[in-house]
């Protein structure tokens, strides 16, 4: 079990650093490392640290079941990459009006959410990541939808390689993130998995002063915002 999320970013950044060292050319101007809100930014945080990387971050929510909200039948990202899981949409008989409603709504909630934590950091400009290679980073991955959407909103943006980095995921997920990410590190890929808190002496909230620090600490911004 791991004590909170910054144990685990320095253990994760620590294996991270190794396994890029091993396998990947590293100039640290063509990475960055993107976290998703708001549990992956304190672990972002000791990995762009180790790296001397850029932090930035990149909202991805999931699209909860009818009456079942912590059920994901998929993800949307800001920038309206939508991806749905059809068996288990067919299977609960999820109708295509409830989803193009929680799509809507997701991908405004994404799109505030990203542009709240930039502002409150002062982050300015747009992300830029054409041509970067980045690493994208999560506090654990229960179906690990969210990364899909996010992989996929990250090649569509031109990112040249993608790693995803989290301290646990479950079996499942971690086979579906091997297949859209050029890496994969997960700490922990448990058989038994009913959710990431359960891996964490303390999972508590992530408050807007812990993103604040997170994102002003880590790199130059200027080498990946346009202004």
């Amino acid at each position: 079990m791991f004590i909170n999320r910054q144990q685990t970013g320095l253990l994760l950044a620590k294996q991270l650093k190794e396994l890029i060292e091993q396998n990947i050319p590293f100039n640290k101007t063509d990475w960055i490392v993107l976290a998703l809100p708001r549990g992956g930014l304190p672990i972002g945080l000791e990995i762009a640290i180790l790296l001397d990387c850029v932090l930035d971050v990149i909202a991805s929510k999931k699209i909860g079941a009818p009456d079942q909200p912590e059920l994901a039948i998929g993800a949307v990202t800001s920038d309206g990459i939508v991806v749905v899981d059809e068996r288990i949409k067919e299977y609960l008989k999820v109708s295509q009006e409830y989803l193009d409603e929680e799509i809507d709504f997701l991908v405004s909630k994404t799109k505030e959410q990203e542009s709240t934590l930039r502002r409150l950091a002062r982050i300015k400009g747009e992300l830029d990541l054409k041509g970067k290679d980045v690493i994208l980073v999560d506090d654990g991955v229960a179906t690990g939808l969210t990364a899909v959407a996010a992989a996929h909103s990250l090649r569509q943006r031109g990112a040249r390689q993608l790693i995803f980095a989290t301290p646990v995921a479950s079996y499942k997920a971690y086979n579906t993130l091997c297949n859209e990410y050029d890496l994969v590190l997960a700490l922990e890929i448990p058989l038994e998995f009913k959710s990431v808190g359960q891996f964490y002496k303390d999972f508590n909230q992530v408050d807007d002063l812990e993103v604040i620090r997170a994102l002003t600490l880590a790199g130059n911004r200027q080498t990946v915002s346009q202004s």
